[in-house]
């Protein structure tokens, strides 16, 4: 992965950006010598979004195979939900 310092960043702006995705597709910014942000192109993101859905997908249909659900009312949702807190 792609390191970016806060000043290059500063001094060069997006061309800073753009070098780093030139060989990876995430850039880590640093401050003060610390890793503090992640870049990466939109694409990118948006892909990862979709991995992260279809894991949660895969788990509902699991959840669902295993029988770990409850059908209750919204009413008895709320009861629920709200007397175990």
């Amino acid at each position: 992965m792609s390191h970016i310092s806060a000043n290059d960043l500063k001094t060069k702006g997006i061309s800073a950006i753009e070098l780093a995705l030139s060989d990876a597709p995430e850039a880590i910014v640093s401050v003060r010598g610390k890793d503090k942000f992640v870049v990466m192109e939109l694409a990118h993101y948006h892909y990862l979004r979709e991995c992260e859905l279809d894991a949660a997908l895969a788990e509902t249909r699991a959840d669902l195979a295993a029988g770990r659900f409850v059908e209750e009312s919204a009413e008895e949702h709320v009861a629920r939900v709200t007397s175990s807190t």
